[in-house]
């Protein structure tokens, strides 16, 4: 799953920290996110939605896998 996490946060000013803070989840959860490392649960792609007051699909894009 791709994401377009930092350059929504980036566009808004808001630093890794502040965004971590908000959410209550680490920096480093949020650096991994936005480098497609880790995939986030439900709960905070909901929250991360509701930070940046956007769709869940507006800022990760499902590609599924074509056989």
């Amino acid at each position: 799953m791709k994401n377009r996490l930092e350059e929504i946060r980036k566009s808004r000013g808001v630093t890794q920290e502040e965004l971590a803070a908000s959410l209550e989840v680490s920096r480093q959860t949020i650096g991994s996110l936005e480098n497609g490392r880790y995939n986030p649960s439900i709960l905070l792609a909901f929250k991360l939605a509701r930070y940046f007051q956007m769709s869940i699909e507006d800022i990760f894009i499902y590609e599924e896998d074509t056989l």
